[in-house]
């Protein structure tokens, strides 16, 4: 990938944000969802879920299929799809020596055979203890602990380490999803391509081929970009203050195809930029550095959105509905207001939408 390397860090995020006084409380971003609410399974057809229509200038809300949102977008609109492809993350494995069950999750690879992963039991990976998987297929050994409290392995295969975890890794499910095995596919987009993710980019889960060929067809802009979803997308936040939280860094990658479409879509009047997913928005204000334009190229991103934040490529956003209390509901708080938000998340449980990451969608515009 050609283009300069960018990554922001927390610090340098600040200038974006708007002035926000007293304190974020994380409590504020809070709501009541019945459990049986949470989608256990996939509809039969993607397009067939459900999707909640939130307009930022007005409180009226509607609600359609998600197959009706080719009405929503206009010609010269750009629909940002984020195009990573879930790997099968999760390993199970045993300690050399003592024969204890150990369960890895792989979050990103720092460089060749040396990955960071979390560990359970973690107080059993201390620094040289050795990671046995798949009856000696692959082996790993703990090098260090993370300042996130996890670790770093260094994996030893003899064949290719994809090709092993292809074979031996298990596709990561959410732990709000019960329901064990799912059809691997169903967790992946149909659009996905490079891999590297520990989760769905889930709000892309909804469109099919199809769905997409006729938005295409209608005059708007179809273009991706990448980052892989890692532990900053789905890190509970622990901080009272909603802004003592830090994300994790995650990788990302814009192509100079799709950043000079969308720089011609905002100098254009009428046409918007609408992203598909949290993952997505995150990969286009890093690249936006604060200006409003876009710039190419590929680094590390911990960018943390919540509202006072101001949007600087972002107009749109399709979503799914996110658990309390996450930095993908301060997100969509920060674009939508927080209080339109909280009251469509009441909305969507009495009208028995379905929540998470086999749930259904909402589009702000």
């Amino acid at each position: 990938m050609k283009g300069a390397y960018i990554s922001l860090s927390w610090k340098s995020v600040q200038f974006m944000l708007g002035e926000v006084r007293g304190c974020l409380k994380v409590t504020e971003f809070d709501y009541h969802l019945p459990e049986d609410l949470v989608a256990q399974d996939p509809v039969d057809c993607r397009d067939q879920s459900r999707l909640m229509i939130v307009r930022r200038d007005t409180e009226t809300l509607e609600h359609r299929m998600f197959r009706d949102i080719k009405e929503y977008l206009r010609p010269g609109d750009v629909l940002v799809l984020n195009e990573t492809r879930v790997i099968p993350a999760r390993l199970m494995g045993k300690r050399a020596g003592t024969g204890g069950q150990v369960e890895v999750l792989l979050l990103r690879k720092r460089e060749a055979g040396i990955w960071e992963v979390l560990v359970r039991p973690g107080r059993k990976a201390l620094p040289g203890t050795v990671l046995i998987f798949g009856e000696g297929m692959l082996k790993g050994k703990v090098l260090e602990t993370t300042d996130i409290g996890g670790r770093l392995v260094h994996f030893e295969s003899p064949d290719p380490f994809e090709e092993v975890l292809d074979k031996i890794g298990k596709m990561p499910l959410p732990p709000y999803i019960k329901k064990y095995p799912i059809d691997p596919q169903r967790y992946q987009t149909v659009y996905a391509r490079s891999e590297g993710s520990v989760a769905a980019p889930t709000a892309g889960l909804h469109f099919t081929e199809d769905l997409l060929g006729a938005i295409r067809r209608s005059g708007v802009k179809v273009v991706s970009v990448l980052l892989h979803v890692g532990l900053g997308t789905f890190r509970p936040v622990q901080a009272e203050d909603i802004r003592d939280h830090r994300m994790h860094e995650e990788y990302y990658e814009i192509s100079p195809e799709t950043a000079e479409t969308i720089n011609t879509a905002l100098q254009t009047h009428g046409s918007r930029v609408i992203a598909v997913g949290t993952t997505t928005v995150r990969c286009l204000e890093t690249g936006a550095g604060g200006r409003g334009c876009l710039s190419p190229g590929s680094g590390y991103t911990d960018i943390f959105i919540y509202p006072g934040y101001k949007f600087n490529v972002v107009q749109g956003l399709v979503t799914n509905f996110h658990l309390p209390r996450s930095t993908l509901l301060m997100m969509v708080s920060a674009l939508a207001g927080r209080e339109k938000v909280l009251r469509a998340y009441r909305e969507a449980v009495e009208r028995r939408y379905r929540f998470f990451s086999f749930g259904d969608a909402m589009l702000i515009l």
